[in-house]
């Protein structure tokens, strides 16, 4: 279980990584910010879109992040706006963490991706997302509150922001609420194209 746990999300220049709304996931202002991925090849391919796209380093980083993923863990909020947004074939393709207080059986979906519940908090569905991606890496998928409960725990090795050039003005903010106190950053990489700038920072104890 050599794997790193990493986060890796698109956030617009004052801070933002969705709207407020579940209801507006989809709408305009989340288009704007996700839209240096959608047309990217291996994203189009993942997703069943259709054949094409584009190639070059934003779509070698979208391969990247899916390639060294051997599972996810994400909050209930991500996992129930997504349950209503994913094709049957989710995007995962591997065991999937939801950490959550509802009881439920493991969810399986064509393609290898398998929901499972955790209702033990995020120590524990971290352990089984370590166990289920063996040598590979875990990431923390979402949405902000997860991210920010495992970033301020200690948990959180290595993380990447795709700096997207839009304002939301109001939503959810990734680091709101992060104990600065705790949380060192380390620059790893920066990078960037025609559409977004490709952040990548190892954290370390404070």
């Amino acid at each position: 279980m050599a794997g790193k746990v990493f986060f890796s999300v698109s956030m617009s220049l004052d801070g933002f990584i969705a709207p407020e709304s579940p209801e507006e996931l989809m709408g305009r202002q989340w288009m704007e910010l996700q839209q240096w991925i959608f047309p990217q090849r291996f994203f189009r391919e993942n997703l069943k879109l259709g054949e094409g796209g584009e190639e070059g380093r934003d779509n070698d980083i979208v391969r990247e992040t899916f390639e060294r993923t051997g599972a996810s863990v994400m909050g209930k909020r991500m996992f129930d706006a997504g349950e209503k947004m994913w094709p049957e074939e989710a995007p995962f393709h591997t065991p999937v963490l939801v950490v959550t207080h509802e009881k439920r059986d493991p969810w399986e979906r064509p393609g290898g991706t398998t929901f499972h519940f955790v209702n033990d908090g995020i120590e524990h569905a971290l352990d089984q997302a370590r166990e289920a991606a063996g040598d590979r890496d875990v990431r923390i998928a979402g949405g902000g509150a997860t991210i920010l409960e495992h970033l301020n725990a200690g948990l959180v090795d290595e993380f990447s922001i795709a700096l997207s050039p839009v304002l939301f003005g109001s939503g959810i903010r990734l680091f709101d609420g992060v104990d600065a106190s705790r949380v060192a950053l380390e620059p790893v990489r920066s990078e960037s194209s025609s559409r977004v700038t490709h952040l990548t920072y190892a954290v370390r104890p404070r």
